[in-house]
């Protein structure tokens, strides 16, 4: 099973001078469109073992999500280097969030 979502959010400042492929995952633990995801989820980042990855508990008065605009659960925002390249809203197969996953992978490996 995957950690739990963080209810300590990182400042948008801490997440745009984050180095490298960074997947922030806006969720909840309860929320039942995130439950039938997280499989297809965890199958995606079986084979992207380097992308970090942070599970956020987003709602009303969480900036975090407000700064990107996350308005369904879950989305997943795809940064390299602090900036978007990719971002996958309620996955309905793995196929969907690996795409996104070698597209970070690409840019990351294209920027560095």
């Amino acid at each position: 099973m995957s950690e739990p979502y963080r209810t300590d959010a990182p400042a948008r400042t801490e997440i745009d001078a984050m180095p490298g492929a960074v997947v922030l995952q806006f969720g909840t633990g309860w929320c039942g469109w995130c439950q039938a995801a997280e499989p297809l989820i965890e199958q995606a980042f079986a084979d992207f073992p380097n992308v970090a990855r942070l599970r956020i508990e987003d709602g009303p008065k969480r900036p975090l999500g407000r700064s990107f605009g996350i308005k369904l659960w879950p989305t997943l925002v795809c940064l390299v280097d602090g900036r978007e390249v990719a971002r996958v809203t309620r996955p309905a197969d793995a196929s969907v969030v690996s795409r996104a996953l070698a597209e970070m992978d690409d840019t990351a490996q294209s920027d560095g």
